[in-house]
């Protein structure tokens, strides 16, 4: 099942004397994470605070959230994490969240009912992606994340189906 909120970045510091903080976005880029009207405080969205002005600065984004007003009260949200509603993110089509891929069974493009394992993780390389799919032996496989291996996804139901590079799983002829 799809999360409803996702982590979006952390606060790791203040910025200035009026209470803007400095956010590690955890998502693409800091200008994604600079479009958000509201952030919450749980992953549950039970603690919403508007975002009262956000700009990127180099790799982390500035933001100022209502009711933070000043510098101590800036500090005291250090380490915390913001998360967003799925609802609020305008992705393109056949996008998804990396957060959604974790967890999904992987299955062989040729032959469903062959599952090469379950994601685990997914490096940004900036070249291309690359999941990392832990088979049930708990050995780790990196596939590159390109259109001749991974040849769809259905986040939905939890599965992807990959077409491996000959000689990425030990067991392929």
């Amino acid at each position: 099942m799809l999360k409803e909120y996702l982590e979006l970045a952390q606060i790791v510091s203040t910025h200035g004397v009026r209470g803007e903080l400095r956010v590690n976005p955890w998502c693409d880029s800091p200008e994604f994470a600079c479009k958000f009207k509201t952030v919450y405080f749980d992953d549950k969205g039970e603690k919403p605070v508007k975002v009262v002005s956000a700009r990127p600065h180099g790799n982390i984004a500035l933001m100022k959230l209502e009711g933070v007003d000043t510098v101590e009260q800036a500090q005291a949200m250090r380490n915390k994490i913001l998360y967003m509603a799925r609802k609020d993110a305008k992705l393109p089509e056949g996008s998804w969240f990396i957060a959604d891929l974790i967890g999904c069974k992987a299955h062989d493009a040729d032959d469903e009912a062959k599952i090469w394992g379950t994601v685990t993780d997914v490096s940004q390389t900036g070249a291309n992606d690359v999941w990392h799919i832990t088979a049930e032996n708990g050995k780790e496989y990196l596939i590159p994340v390109i259109p001749p291996v991974v040849i769809g996804t259905d986040v939905e139901n939890e599965k992807v189906y990959i077409r491996p590079l000959k000689g990425i799983f030990d067991d392929e002829d």
